[in-house]
């Protein structure tokens, strides 16, 4: 065990040791086939609470603001979804996975994963179907946002990434604003995890993509595919993922970062003031608030 130990460390660093020691044990062939078909669902789950009162009260907001701009299809509806949960559901660095719809609208605040749960829940309060693909991404994606703080990033990160069922064909949360009018502008850079964007936005202004397409394979920013570790396949709901592989962080993990990353803003940076961040994050939005966070 020693000499296996030492190898170890020597071929990933103590950095890589210290963050492994911060996950659960997790088996990445144990998941079901990338290719596998699942169908995908619109009923609620433990963390999908599409009958709580503040995800139903977001919900006739989303179905208001899209009659109001004439948005007439489902997918539509999910654009105008997302600029809404963008506006009132401030990006921090949020480690609780399971996290509740409900209360990630009552705190204001939530990471992408849970504005993603979001608009997930959402969707399936529209009837729309929706599933999730399990993307064990590398952990070093993150290095950009914690440069004083890499011996802590997770040596990998689970990403549950939404798709959503519209007009018969699974569309990936990164494509959902793929068909823009010609006459918008193109985005003036892409998505490089190094600012104050997260993936929740960024998906509506630039391609974000996690398996090379060939209009960005390579070296190109928009090109996703070297920072995955492993695709676990699809799962009828985020719950079921993190079900069987466990979150990013072990519990006492969680426990110990929850109360700091929980209000630190995205996009603020290892060497930002914290305290800043946290006492912004004591605020809480309602899901109909019409201020941005």
């Amino acid at each position: 065990m020693g000499a296996i130990g030492a190898n170890r460390r020597r071929a990933l660093g103590e950095s890589a040791m210290t963050s492994r020691l911060l996950m659960p044990f997790r088996t990445a062939g144990a998941g079901p086939a990338p290719d596998a078909e699942i169908a995908g669902s619109t009923r609620p789950t433990p963390i999908l609470d599409l009958a709580h009162p503040r995800v139903a009260a977001l919900v006739t907001r989303v179905r208001r603001a899209a009659d109001e701009r004439g948005a007439t299809t489902d997918r539509e509806r999910l654009r105008t979804a997302h600029g809404i949960i963008a506006a009132t559901v401030r990006p921090v660095y949020s480690v609780e996975d399971l996290r509740r719809v409900s209360r990630t609208l009552r705190l204001g605040r939530g990471s992408c994963s849970q504005r993603m749960a979001v608009l997930e829940a959402v969707a399936r309060s529209l009837d729309v179907p929706t599933r999730v693909r399990g993307l064990l991404v590398d952990g070093a994606f993150w290095y950009p946002r914690f440069p004083k703080l890499r011996p802590f990033v997770p040596e990998e990160v689970l990403l549950a990434w939404p798709e959503f069922l519209l007009d018969d064909s699974w569309v990936p949360v990164a494509e959902l604003f793929a068909n823009r009018e010609e006459t918008e502008p193109a985005p003036a850079d892409a998505f490089t995890n190094a600012g104050a964007e997260t993936l929740f936005e960024a998906v509506a202004r630039t391609t974000v993509d996690w398996d090379a397409p060939a209009a960005c394979a390579g070296s190109a920013p928009c090109d996703l595919s070297a920072h995955l570790r492993a695709d676990l396949g699809r799962f009828t709901s985020r719950d079921e993922l993190f079900a069987r592989h466990g979150q990013t962080l072990c519990l006492p993990a969680r426990t110990l970062a929850e109360p700091l990353l929980g209000r630190w803003s995205a996009g603020a940076g290892a060497g930002a003031g914290v305290g800043a961040g946290a006492d912004a994050g004591a605020r809480e939005t309602s899901p109909t608030s019409s201020s941005a966070a």
